[in-house]
């Protein structure tokens, strides 16, 4: 059974409805799963002057654990979310992930197979980019760096080869097409996963 581990940074809850789909298509593939959200850095009035953002954070500090590092080390497979900020990852999962020196250090995340998905507001707002940048950090530590390529119809569909994405104006919350992208992703990482822990 593979562990896969959800790691990512939501604002207003689009990303964390893609991570939930992406748990239930590794779920789908007996995967064992741990979905974590990173801390919110954002200062209090920023976040306020926000409705969604403000009732999402209230809800995700009630019902969903914070990332440390040990659901890192503890995972087969991971995948990183966070929405786009200028075609970059936001800074609250940027700065989750540079804590992750020590293990990197110790060689703890070597061979994980590692994954990312994302949002943003507009077509072109950066989901590539930001889908990229976050996989610059599994690069390093050594990680199997896993495309969601063009491997399922869902794919062919929402057109997004590197990882599953959504673009909010078209919807308020992520419409079907993009959850099952999410779903295949999640099944694709569990699959490859599995692989990867039995060959070691």
């Amino acid at each position: 059974m593979p562990k896969i581990s959800i790691v990512y940074y939501s604002a207003t809850g689009n990303l964390h409805a893609m991570a939930e789909a992406i748990a239930e298509g590794a779920e789908t593939a007996g995967a064992e799963l741990r979905v974590r959200r990173v801390a919110e850095l954002a200062p209090a009035d920023a976040v306020s002057a926000n409705t969604r953002w403000a009732e999402h954070l209230a809800w995700a500090e009630e019902n969903v654990e914070v990332a440390t590092m040990d659901d890192l080390e503890w995972a087969d497979g991971i995948a990183l979310g966070s929405p786009t900020r200028f075609g970059l990852p936001a800074a609250q999962l940027k700065q989750f992930l540079d804590q992750s020196g020590g293990l990197w250090f110790k060689g703890a995340l070597i061979n994980k197979v590692v994954t990312a998905f994302t949002s943003a507001s507009t077509t072109h707002g950066g989901v590539e980019s930001t889908v990229l940048a976050m996989l610059n950090t599994a690069y390093h530590w050594g990680s199997i760096v896993m495309p969601l390529g063009y491997t399922g119809d869902e794919v062919k569909e929402t057109g997004n080869p590197y990882g599953s994405s959504f673009v909010s104006r078209k919807s308020a919350s992520p419409d079907e097409p993009a959850l099952a992208t999410a779903r295949h992703q999640g099944r694709r990482l569990a699959s490859i996963a599995a692989a990867m822990s039995a060959a070691d």
